[in-house]
């Protein structure tokens, strides 16, 4: 993984992984992709903790793609712990999820999301909002994590 532009995807879910990878190879987004597996996971690569000890912390994702049901830790205590962390505080964190729970959507934003979006089981769906994503993202959006770098 180099310095520039990348994406973290947590997602416990090798079927929505791999479904994942292909939208992103289809749209020709050519920006690294790190996943993790589970919310301890994340945090621990996110934070330079645990088997992610000593990781460079300086650099952060563009943007994290973030499972709510994960194992271990949920994504909502994931982005909880980002939000309170100044080092991954202002890094955008979208919702990526098959949760259709009005509460999970008001949580998110409570937490600090950035957007919420639910997962489409339709590939064609899929990919689209891939790239829509991918296009704002990584291509138009200023975070204040990426201007900070330069």
């Amino acid at each position: 993984m180099n310095d520039n532009k990348w994406i973290l995807l947590v997602e416990d879910n090798p079927d929505d992984e791999e479904l994942t990878r292909r939208a992103i190879r289809k749209n020709n987004i050519l920006n690294d992709l790190v996943v993790a597996r589970d919310g301890a996971e994340a945090l621990d690569f996110l934070l330079g903790t645990g088997a992610h000890a000593g990781r460079d912390t300086d650099n952060m994702p563009t943007v994290v793609l973030l499972d709510l049901k994960l194992p271990k830790i949920d994504g909502l205590e994931v982005l909880h712990r980002m939000r309170t962390d100044e080092r991954s505080a202002l890094v955008p964190v979208v919702i990526l999820t098959s949760s259709r729970e009005e509460q999970d959507i008001v949580s998110s934003y409570k937490l600090g999301c950035n957007s919420y979006i639910r997962k489409p089981v339709d590939f064609v769906q899929f990919s689209e909002a891939v790239q829509n994503l991918g296009l704002y993202w990584l291509l138009l959006n200023e975070s204040p994590v990426q201007r900070e770098r330069v």
